[in-house]
């Protein structure tokens, strides 16, 4: 079984800390492929099909698993999400491994927390057909960028995405290396975690890790 390059695996050890409670983690061996593990739910934002999520095969991670976006359908104005019923954080150290697999309208992806509803969230995102890196706010459905940067990035490549959230200051880090780094009140409370991606993207996603910040 083909591994995730060893530069991806240290860096999601080194960058998360150890927390003393115990961190989540998507449990996916339990889970067979084409369904959605338990505890997961899939949501959307904006009209049309699309948000399509199931566990599918991929050797190239330990364990031969990923959650994935599998859906082609989405609009241009379409998010598909992929909420974890439980924990609900405020804040937080979360980091994935993704893969951006297929899109032709849009690609990659990335992750959502303090997610009140479909409406209402933050996300941070990478997106290889645009070559940049953000962070936007979610607020009544409308996306509202908060920062950005120019990040080229290669598709069907496993790349690690991490973000920090600690009061009202939310960081968030390529590779180790904090691109992001802003302060916003939107949403000062504890919300749910989950998996972004827009329009068509299909994407895939392991290795997440989440740590609530003390």
């Amino acid at each position: 079984m083909l591994q995730l390059p060893t530069a991806l695996l240290l860096a999601l050890a080194v960058v998360v800390p150890v927390q003393a409670a115990k961190p989540f983690r998507l449990a996916m061996e339990d889970t067979r492929v084409g369904e959605l593990p338990s505890g997961w739910i899939a949501a959307k934002s904006g009209e049309g099909q699309g948000s399509v999520w199931r566990i599918v095969a991929d050797d190239t991670v330990p364990g031969g698993k990923a959650l994935a976006q599998v859906s082609a359908d989405g609009p241009k104005r379409f998010y598909n999400l992929c909420v974890a019923k439980e924990p609900k954080l405020r804040d937080l150290d979360m980091s994935v491994a993704f893969k951006a697999v297929a899109g032709k309208i849009d690609q990659g992806g990335g992750l959502v927390w303090r997610y009140k509803d479909a409406k209402n969230y933050y996300v941070t995102r990478i997106n290889p057909l645009e070559n940049n890196f953000r962070l936007y706010k979610v607020v009544d459905g409308k996306r509202r960028q908060l920062a950005t940067a120019d990040l080229k990035v290669a598709a069907d490549r496993w790349h690690v995405l991490r973000v920090t959230h600690r009061g009202n200051r939310i960081q968030c880090y390529y590779a180790g290396r904090a691109f992001l780094d802003v302060t916003d009140d939107t949403f000062p409370e504890a919300g749910q975690i989950g998996f972004w991606t827009k329009a068509d993207a299909q994407t895939r996603f392991a290795a997440l890790r989440v740590d609530e910040s003390k």
